[in-house]
Parts: C-alpha cells; sequence; structure tokens
C-alpha cells in the first residue's frame, strides 16, 4: 500500500542524513519560510490551532506548553528530550540516526517562535550513533550558515548543542534530564515550578521530544488544518508508532492519529507470526497498562486509548503472543523499573523492590496464594504517591496483567511452574 510520510519522509533517500542531500530534498525551506513571516508568535499560533500534542509521552498541548514562557526578559532554553528509554520504543532513535537535519530544522523554527538563542539536544547515553550523527549534522549546520549569528539574514542567532547522557532511565523525565544536563546527577525536581518558569539553569526552558519537534517543519509549511484534517479533534496529525514482538514486519510506522491498532498490526506490521495469535498488546511503551486482544479495534489517539484503560505514552507498541508467560514479562519489567529508579522516593525505592521480589517467587514456581493481593496492596501504596512518574510507570503492566491474566498468575501459584511452558529468557526475547 502507497503511503505519504512526513515525519519519516525521505527514509528511502540515500545519505538524506548528509546536508546537501537533505537540502535537494526540500531541506531548511520550512525555516526560509518560517524567518521570513518576521513574526515569532505566528508561528506558536500555528503550533497552537493544529492541535500538536507532545510525543514523549504525557501528550501535553505543545503550543500550550509554548505560551507558558513568562514575558519577563530572561534568558529562554530549547531543550530535546532525545533520552529514549522507554522499552519498546525506538522511534526517536531512527530520527536522529538516519535524518538529523529534520530535528535540526525544527529546533531552529521552535527556538524562533519561542525567543530562544540557546538550545540543546540531550541524546540517550547509549544512542552513540545518533550523537554522531546529531553532532556532525550540527557542525553542518554552522557551516551553512542555518546557525550561530544571523541566520539567513534574518537577524535571529542560536547555537545549538548535542549533550550525551550517561544512559540513566530516569533521565527521561524533563526535570531529572535538566539536572543531568546541569552536570549534578539526574534525580527528579519538586513540581511547581514547572521548566517553562524555572528550567535550565533556572530560567524559562521548553522541553519536547524528538518527535514533537520533528512535526514542526511540515506545520510550517502546510499548516494547522492540514495537520487537523487527519486524526480526532482532540488528537490531530500523526504519529510514529514503534511495532515490535511478533510481527511480520516490526519497525516504525508513521501514521494518522484515530487508526485502530488492529490496522496498526495487520496491515502496517504484516500481522502476527505464522501460527501465533494476539494474547496482549502493551501500546504505549512498557509504562503503560496492556490492552487484551479483545481491545484490537481501539483507535490510537489519547482519548480512545483513555477510554480503553490504557495511554498512547511514547507509541512504543509491544504485540505479545499466546506463548507469552504474563508472569515473566510483568517479572521483567518490574525488575526493570526496580534498576532504574533513583531511589529517591521511599515509595518507588521500596515499592519496586518488593514487587519484583514477590513477581520472582511466583516466576520461579515458589508464590503463595496471599502474593497476588500483596502486589495489588504494593501498588496501591504507590499509585499516585512517588515524587516523579517512574513508580506509576512500574505498576502499568503489572496490575493490568494481573488484572486481566489472574487465572494464569493463580496457576503459577497452585501448580508450582509455569504452565505457559516458558522461562523468562524465551518472554524477554520475544
Amino acid at each position: 500500500m502507497s503511503r505519504k510520510y512526513y515525519l519519516l519522509r525521505n527514509r528511502e533517500v540515500p545519505d538524506i542524513d548528509q546536508l546537501a542531500v537533505y537540502e535537494a530534498h526540500d531541506g531548511y525551506q520550512a525555516l526560509r519560510q518560517a524567518l521570513s513571516q518576521g513574526n515569532p508568535q505566528d508561528i506558536v499560533d500555528v503550533v497552537k490551532n493544529s492541535g500538536l500534542r507532545g510525543r514523549g509521552g504525557a501528550g501535553f498541548p505543545t503550543g500550550v506548553k509554548w505560551g507558558f514562557l513568562p514575558k519577563d526578559g530572561r534568558r529562554r532554553y530549547l531543550v530535546v528530550n532525545s533520552d529514549e528509554a522507554e522499552p519498546g520504543t525506538f522511534k526517536d532513535r531512527e530520527l536522529i540516526e538516519h535524518n538529523p537535519h529534520q530535528l535540526i530544522e525544527g529546533m531552529i523554527i521552535a527556538s524562533y517562535a519561542i525567543g530562544a538563542h540557546e538550545a540543546y539536544i540531550y541524546c540517550r547515553g547509549e544512542f552513540l550513533t545518533g550523537y554522531e550523527q546529531l553532532t556532525r549534522a550540527v557542525d553542518e549546520a554552522y557551516a551553512r550558515g542555518y546557525l550561530g549569528e544571523n541566520i539567513l539574514d534574518s537577524g535571529f542567532e542560536l547555537d545549538i548543542r548535542v549533550y550525551r547522557g550517561a544512559g540513566a532511565y530516569i533521565c527521561g523525565e524533563e526535570s531529572a534530564l535538566l539536572e543531568s544536563l546541569e552536570g549534578r546527577r539526574g534525580n527528579p525536581r519538586l513540581k511547581p515550578p514547572f521548566p517553562a518558569i524555572a528550567g535550565l539553569y533556572g530560567m524559562p526552558t521548553i522541553v519536547n521530544n524528538v518527535e514533537t519537534i520533528v512535526n514542526v517543519p511540515p506545520l510550517i509549511t502546510f499548516g494547522a488544518q492540514w495537520y487537523r484534517s487527519m486524526g480526532t479533534d482532540k488528537s490531530p496529525g500523526l504519529k510514529v508508532m514503534s511495532v515490535s514482538g511478533r510481527v511480520k514486519r516490526p519497525g516504525n510506522y508513521e501514521i494518522p492519529l484515530a487508526t485502530p491498532l488492529r490496522t496498526l498490526i495487520e496491515d502496517y506490521a504484516g500481522g502476527m507470526l505464522a501460527g501465533r495469535t494476539v494474547k496482549a498488546v502493551i501500546p504505549g511503551g512498557s509504562s503503560v497498562p496492556l490492552l487484551t486482544a479483545a481491545q484490537l479495534d481501539t483507535p490510537i489517539d489519547y482519548e480512545a486509548m483513555m477510554a480503553a484503560g490504557t495511554m498512547l505514552g511514547s507509541g512504543g507498541c509491544i504485540v505479545l503472543d499466546d506463548s507469552v508467560c504474563m508472569v515473566s514479562a510483568a517479572h521483567r519489567l518490574v525488575k526493570f523499573y526496580r534498576e532504574e529508579s533513583c531511589g529517591k522516593c521511599t515509595p518507588c525505592r521500596e515499592g519496586t523492590y518488593w514487587m519484583t521480589d514477590v513477581l520472582g517467587r511466583i516466576d520461579a514456581g515458589d508464590g503463595e496464594e496471599r502474593d497476588l493481593e500483596v502486589l495489588l496492596d504494593i501498588a496501591d501504596n504507590m499509585a499516585g504517591k512517588c515524587f516523579c512518574p517512574l513508580g506509576d510507570a512500574s505498576l502499568g503492566f503489572m496490575v493490568s496483567a494481573v488484572t486481566h491474566f489472574r487465572a494464569e498468575f493463580e496457576r503459577h501459584v497452585h501448580e508450582h511452574r509455569c504452565p505457559m511452558g516458558a522461562k523468562l529468557y524465551d518472554t524477554i526475547n520475544h
């Protein structure tokens, strides 16, 4: 099926990561258009009217977020969150490795719109290739006059710096990211104040996800109404979904929001491997509750996912087939959050530890009747009580797995073995 791509545009073009090739395919034309308008507020209005929502997980309206910056004359910063560590999510990695100039172009436009003259890209520590691509692309942009002083004779100046993190999941949370960017340990900050008021170095700061910023150039080119022609009124536009699991064609797929989950799996990703059926789907990265096979017709948009009991999150769609052991999967994911907890607050530090311990016993066939209630009690003591979203993120899959597949957990307890015949290694390598 032929599809028109905007965020993953030119993905088949050889050397699109090179500036000359990017320019030959209309690269930096949106920047020229934005600067020629001469009014940064017009760009903010386009983004606000488009309904673009943050693609990092929270889904907050981008233009509204930009509008929170105080008009008090202080220095402003733009920080792009490229610390993509959410299990099941790999969209930003492709965007920065394959076509880094589209991010840089979006950053220049966004910085112009909000009045920032200094911007940062916080890149996940493990993304060495992405870091190198971004660093090279920034250098190319400086050499061509897209960065630095008097960009394209507009009088606007901007410096971009690429910063490589140290591989901490918690730094995907915007305030922990800012702490790390300032040279401290990546612990989350107490909010309020929010970064728009007191962010990097205490100054007004906008923190946006890579995919969010990559939406900006096509928005400038085609306009807010074009963007609103896709998706729904409250969830307009395009979304890149990372599909993994036992599907025939795992990968990144750009879809209009409100596309049914079933269409993403069966049409875009080619359906399940031979002999396999869908058991459950994690639609938005490992931190969100699962959907069952009976919910595959759920539209992929923020409101529909919420109504179905989950979240769109980062768009990491993990498809679990009928061979997956839900106990082992829950154990593996909770263990991940235990390892990634910064340990700053007691509910998260202790809760992730004890959930991992209890799930480990059940997974090993040593569980007891009361263990499921203990798990849910721990979750209840964590939900909404942690310093940052990581604690709640650790609960999404586990609680929904116990809720929808309780009989499978109970069989582990009663039979003292995995009824699926699975081992932990088998489950996590699906």
